[in-house]
């Protein structure tokens, strides 16, 4: 008789790494209008690091008062339709599929389920599953980066944290459009963000790049780490200032409205990621046209996803950390 469990790691309240604990739990069937994906590959990502310890505090408002309403972590997903409800028109057993949902889609499990309108994407052709689900997640911030603005060819463009998922990502969808980019990263990874495509590059190490003579069309700070009133000077007329953050008490929000309403000749612009489907779509096609190669920092089984939290939270990770699942049976 075939098993209905599955491996998954599993959370039931909030707090660290040491509160996911690997076991088995009932394998999800699909409904009518769902895919049932074995998944073979997932990411650990900041959204997950924010429903794992539920900070900021509004996390709570999405993912649980109390504790969590899943109890499964993973927000994206590379893996392969292995049943359909009897309503599923598009997708069929055997289809190679990637998808993203920023509440959740439970994917750190050998199996999920998803409805079949829900933003996915057919895998491209040759395109390993791990690389697949290290183009998904940050891919999609940074795509929110970019269509917040108009890019056009040759502006000079800022971005601080040019190593992580969405900074990383950033770059290479900015060189698509033609920009020039500065990008600031640490000394050890100077080669890697020049492979990206960076045209200059700060070492944050050596030099504050807030501090500088030059000026930007754009400043994108994919980390968070700076704030609008210590990048105005290096903005130029007209020139905005991006952040993936909110800010210190919301300041992103607040300067967002602050300058537009008040016509301000530099400006902020929060970037609200609306459309995931159509971010999906964009980097698929980029996958295929040979201009995107999404930045992976290590992987790790699904028995190891404490660890690889772990190694996220502290903030130091290049690119994508990727839970491979494909060995798991």
């Amino acid at each position: 008789m075939p098993t209905t469990k599955m491996k998954a790691s599993i959370y039931k309240v909030y707090g660290g790494p040491e509160v996911i604990s690997y076991g088995e739990v009932e394998r999800p069937e699909p409904k009518p209008d769902e895919l049932q994906v074995k998944v073979m590959a997932a990411t650990v990502n900041r959204t997950d690091c924010a429903m794992l310890t539920a900070k900021p505090h509004i996390m709570r408002l999405f993912c649980g008062l109390t504790r969590p309403k899943k109890q499964i972590l993973g927000t994206d997903f590379a893996g392969q339709v292995v049943a359909t409800g009897s309503k599923v028109k598009h997708y069929k057993i055997g289809d190679r599929v990637m998808g993203f949902h920023d509440m959740g889609v439970q994917s750190h499990a050998q199996y999920l389920t998803i409805r079949e309108k829900n933003p996915m994407v057919l895998i491209p052709e040759g395109l390993s599953y791990v690389k697949a689900t290290a183009s998904i997640e940050g891919a999609h911030y940074a795509f929110n980066f970019i269509n917040k603005v108009k890019i056009e060819p040759g502006q000079e463009i800022l971005v601080n944290g040019a190593t992580g998922a969405i900074g990383s990502a950033v770059v290479q969808l900015l060189k698509i459009k033609g920009a020039t980019v500065t990008a600031v990263c640490d000394s050890y990874n100077i080669d890697t963000v020049r492979s990206l495509g960076a045209d200059h590059i700060i070492d944050y190490l050596r030099e504050d790049f807030t501090d500088q003579e030059k000026t930007y069309h754009f400043v994108c700070d994919a980390v968070g780490k700076s704030s609008f009133n210590q990048c105005k000077r290096i903005l130029k007329d007209g020139g905005i200032y991006i952040s993936s953050e909110v800010g210190n008490n919301g300041d992103n929000i607040f300067k967002t409205i602050q300058t537009q309403l008040f016509k301000q000749n530099k400006r902020v612009i929060f970037p609200i990621p609306s459309n995931v489907q159509e971010s999906l779509n964009t980097i698929k096609s980029h996958l295929e046209e040979g201009k995107f190669t999404p930045l992976i920092d290590r992987t790790y089984g699904l028995h190891d996803v404490p660890i690889a939290f772990t190694y996220v939270l502290k903030g130091f990770k290049t690119g994508n950390v990727v839970i491979d699942m494909s060995d798991l049976q």
